[in-house]
C-alpha cells in the first residue's frame, strides 16, 4: 500500500473513533455528573436521572438563566431536618434565588454565581430573618444541569451578583422595602453574625444540584422565556462525619420582572390621580373657608400634619427612584405631584390658617411678622426632620407610628369642641382626604400581589380604617348635629343664646342692618337674632354674617360663638 494512501487511511480511522466517543461521552444524555469535588455518593445524581426528560436536552441552545426566581423549599426527610442545627424546626417554606450567569472558555459551561434567599427556615422565636446564602457554580447548558456550592465570601465586598441585585426591580424594591419597614443594616449584619446561618457556612459544605427546564408558553403566556429550576441541597459536614441537616428539595421558577415593572408603573399612576384628587379638594376646602372667619377656624396642626405626610411621601418615592434606576421616571412624576401638593397648596392654606389666628396690631412693623412667619417654618421643618430621625431610630415600632401618622383628624375635632366652630370643614373634603390618605397603606399592607414584596397584614388594615373612619364619622357628626353634640348638657359651660327673650314693649328697631328689610317682632319664631348689644337681625342674615366676622355689624363689639 502506498505510505501517502497508508495516512489517510489512519486519519480517516482516527476521525472515526474520536468522532464516537465525542458523541457517546459528550453530546449524548450520560447516566449522571460527575459532582464538583468527590465525594463517596454521587451527590443528587440519582435523583437527577429520575427528573430528567430526554426531550429537554435538545436542540443544544444555549439559555440565559440570569434573573430571579421564586419558589418554594421544603425537607426530604421532615422527621430530622437537622441533627446538629436545633434552630431548623420548620420542614418548608418560600425561597427566591437571584443567579447571574457567565459564558466561560469551555463551550457548554457557564459559570453561575447568586445568592439564595430562604423564608421561614428559623422557629418565629428566633429573631433573625430570612436565611440568605451565597453560592457560586456552573451550569452545563446542553444538559441543562446546574451545579453550585456555597460561598460565604466577604461581606462588605460588592461581586458581580450585587451589581445584578442593585439594577433589578424585583430585587431592590424589596430590599428597600425591607429597609424602610423592617430593619437597619447596621442591625441586619449583628443578626448576621449571630445567625445560625453564619455557624452553618462555617461547619458545612453547601452543595446544590438542579435541573434547568423551560416553562411551556401556555403558563406563562407566551410573553417572556421562563425557567424552572428543580433541584436538591445537600449540606455534608467540613469532617466529613454526616450531614448537618437532611437534603432540602428546591422548587422555583423564574420571575418576569416586568410584571413588577408594570405593576411599578401603575402604583405611580395611583398616586399620580391621587394627588391630583387632593388637589381639588384642597381647593374646594379654601373656598369653603375663604373668609378670614373661615380660616380661623380650621386647626393649623390638622393642615401641618398632612403636610408633613405628603412631604414624607415625596421623599420616599423620589429615594425609590433614585435607587431603582429604571423606573426614575415613574417615581419622579409621582414625587413631583407628591412635592406640588404639600408645598404650593398645603402651604399656602397654612399660611392663611396662620394669619387669621394671628392678631391683627396695626402698629406692628414688618421685621416682627418676618419673625413669626420665620419662627413657622422652623418649627414647620424641625417637626419634618425631627419625624424622619423618630422613624429611623424607632422603625420596629412602625405599624404604631403609621396609626400615628393617620391620627390628623384628631386637632380638628379638638379644636372644634374648644371653639364650638361651626362647620368648619366642608364634607367632600372629610370624605375625600380620608379615602385618599388610605389608598397608599391600604395597597402596600392589604394587596396580596403588591410590587413593593411586603408581606399582607389584614389586621394593620382593619385598625387603620376603622380608627380612621371614626374619625371621619365623628367630623362629619360634629358639622350636621354641633361641635359639642356628643358632650352632655351639664357639663357643657354656659353660653350666650342668640333667640332669648326680650321685652317686645320696648322701643327696638325693627329694621336688618343687614338686609335692610323690616323684622317682625310681633311674633316670637327663629326668624329672629338678638346679639348682646340688644341688636335684632334676621336669623338666616346674621348666620352669614357671623361666618366672615364675629362681630356686630352695628356697633363692631365682638360676638361669642352661636
Amino acid at each position: 500500500m502506498n505510505p501517502m494512501k497508508s495516512w489517510n487511511f489512519l486519519r480517516v480511522l482516527f476521525r472515526i473513533i474520536f468522532g464516537s466517543w465525542l458523541i457517546s461521552g459528550v453530546l449524548l444524555p450520560v447516566n449522571g455528573l460527575r459532582p464538583l469535588r468527590e465525594r463517596p455518593r454521587s451527590w443528587g445524581d440519582e435523583w437527577l436521572l429520575v427528573s430528567k426528560d430526554e426531550h429537554e436536552l435538545g436542540p443544544f441552545s444555549s439559555w440565559n438563566i440570569t434573573g430571579t426566581y421564586k419558589g418554594d423549599w421544603r425537607f426530604l426527610d421532615s422527621a430530622n431536618s437537622s441533627s446538629k442545627f436545633p434552630d431548623f424546626k420548620k420542614s418548608k417554606g418560600n425561597s427566591v434565588l437571584e443567579l447571574i450567569s457567565t459564558p466561560t472558555k469551555i463551550t457548554g459551561v457557564h459559570y453561575v454565581q447568586g445568592v439564595i434567599i430562604f423564608h421561614g427556615v428559623f422557629d418565629d422565636e428566633h429573631d433573625v430573618g430570612s436565611a440568605q446564602i451565597r453560592v457560586e457554580g456552573v451550569y452545563i447548558w446542553p444538559f441543562r444541569q446546574l451545579r453550585m456550592v456555597g460561598n460565604s465570601g466577604k461581606d462588605s465586598e460588592f461581586g458581580q451578583e450585587d451589581d445584578y441585585m442593585l439594577s433589578n426591580p424585583y430585587h431592590l424594591l424589596g430590599v428597600f422595602s425591607s429597609q424602610v419597614f423592617q430593619e437597619s443594616p447596621r442591625e441586619k449584619i449583628w443578626k448576621r453574625k449571630h445567625s445560625p446561618i453564619y455557624e452553618m457556612e462555617k461547619h458545612c459544605n453547601i452543595e446544590i444540584a438542579a435541573q434547568i427546564s423551560r416553562v411551556s408558553s401556555s403558563q406563562n403566556d407566551g410573553d417572556h422565556d421562563q425557567y424552572h429550576i428543580e433541584g436538591l441541597m445537600e449540606t455534608p459536614s467540613v469532617d466529613d462525619d454526616g450531614d448537618c441537616f437532611s437534603p432540602m428539595l428546591l422548587n422555583a421558577t423564574s420571575v418576569n420582572v416586568e410584571v413588577y415593572y408594570n405593576k411599578a408603573v401603575n402604583y405611580t399612576l395611583m398616586v399620580t390621580f391621587i394627588s391630583f384628587l387632593q388637589v381639588l379638594l384642597l381647593i374646594r376646602q379654601m373656598e369653603h373657608s375663604n373668609t378670614h372667619s373661615g380660616a380661623a377656624k380650621v386647626s393649623i396642626l390638622m393642615i401641618g400634619h398632612q403636610a408633613i405626610m405628603d412631604a414624607y411621601i415625596c421623599l420616599l418615592h423620589l429615594t425609590a427612584g433614585i435607587l431603582v434606576e429604571s423606573l426614575f421616571n415613574a417615581f419622579a412624576t409621582a414625587a413631583f405631584f407628591k412635592f406640588v401638593v404639600f408645598s404650593i397648596f398645603e402651604m399656602r392654606y397654612l399660611l392663611a390658617i396662620w394669619k387669621a389666628n394671628r392678631p391683627m396690631n396695626n402698629g406692628e412693623n414688618w421685621e416682627a411678622m418676618r419673625r413669626e412667619l420665620s419662627a413657622l417654618y422652623s418649627r414647620f421643618y424641625g417637626i419634618l426632620l425631627g419625624g424622619i430621625l423618630v422613624m429611623y431610630e424607632f422603625h420596629k415600632y412602625f405599624r404604631f407610628i403609621l396609626l400615628l401618622l393617620h391620627s390628623f383628624w384628631i386637632p380638628q375635632i379638638i379644636i372644634n369642641v374648644v371653639r364650638d366652630s361651626r362647620k368648619p370643614l366642608h364634607p367632600h373634603y372629610i370624605l375625600g382626604i380620608t379615602i385618599t390618605r388610605l389608598a397608599v397603606p391600604l395597597y402596600a399592607f392589604g394587596c396580596p400581589h403588591n410590587f413593593m414584596r411586603i408581606e399582607p397584614d389584614n389586621k394593620l388594615c382593619v385598625c387603620l380604617s376603622v380608627f380612621m373612619g371614626l374619625q371621619a364619622s365623628l367630623l362629619l357628626l360634629q358639622h350636621y348635629l354641633g361641635s359639642r353634640w356628643f358632650i352632655p348638657r351639664q357639663i357643657l359651660p354656659e353660653k350666650y343664646s342668640y333667640y332669648r327673650r326680650f321685652d317686645s314693649a320696648a322701643n327696638h328697631a325693627t329694621d336688618c342692618v343687614i338686609c335692610m328689610t323690616a323684622i317682625e317682632l310681633s311674633h316670637r319664631s327663629n326668624d329672629c337674632m338678638v346679639t348682646p348689644c340688644d341688636h335684632f337681625f334676621h336669623s338666616s342674615c346674621l348666620q352669614r354674617w357671623m361666618d366672615i366676622k364675629m362681630e356686630c355689624p352695628t356697633c363692631r363689639r365682638p360676638l361669642p360663638p352661636s
